[in-house]
């Protein structure tokens, strides 16, 4: 059992490597946790980093049960989803876009503003399980790294390599970005930050509807 994890290791390195270099790229994910971080409790921040952790193993579940390839061959189904990723970006988008000023406190925004836990979940868990980037990412990384001689163990391996990483990084810019101080200095503009965030997503969202 010990040698074949050895021997499987460069291999756990490189895919925790890659991985790490996609989650730190800009994208929809960390718009999103920037946007939850900022205008709302550093609770709501980490279950949104929590949502894109359990949205990385829809890609991963698909991809590793053989889904990944029908998806990838199937133009349709492939749009399906890409339509789905981009209308959702464009709706919290749009809601970004139509923020307010708000006349309370600072530290009642979590009172008056706050989301509810699921609503926090489910806005990662959307944004990263409706990005076909994220698919496109995943069914190649995994087509390069696994082979039909790839133990179970070694596969299951690598789905807690993807989550954990995933939970980690968007758990710590999270946490960063919910700092008192950080939001102390964002909490007159809070509104703004709700709409460059909210702007962001809307362009991410109509570049996704015209990328082939």
């Amino acid at each position: 059992m010990e040698y074949t994890l050895f021997n499987y290791l460069p291999v756990m390195l490189s895919l925790a490597g890659l991985n790490m270099v996609a989650l730190i790229s800009p994208g929809p994910d960390f718009a999103v946790v920037l946007r939850n971080s900022l205008i709302y409790s550093r609770k709501t921040a980490l279950l949104t980093a929590g949502g894109i952790a359990l949205g990385s193993l829809v890609h991963v579940s698909y991809t590793l049960f053989g889904l990944g390839l029908i998806i990838k061959e199937n133009a349709w189904l492939f749009l399906i989803v890409k339509y789905a990723g981009a209308s959702y970006l464009l709706y919290i988008g749009y809601n970004g876009l139509r923020a307010k000023a708000t006349t309370s406190s600072f530290e009642s925004v979590p009172l008056t503003r706050d989301i509810s836990s699921v609503s926090a979940v489910w806005s990662g868990f959307l944004t990263n399980a409706l990005n076909p980037k994220c698919m496109l990412f995943f069914v190649s990384l995994f087509s390069v790294v696994i082979s039909p001689n790839t133990p179970t163990l070694i596969i299951a391996i690598y789905g807690a390599i993807i989550f954990v990483e995933t939970l980690l990084w968007f758990s710590f810019v999270a946490f960063c970005l919910s700092g008192k101080r950080m939001r102390e200095k964002f909490k007159a503009v809070g509104h703004w930050i709700a709409r460059v965030t909210g702007g962001g997503l809307v362009m991410l969202g109509v570049k996704l509807l015209f990328t082939a």
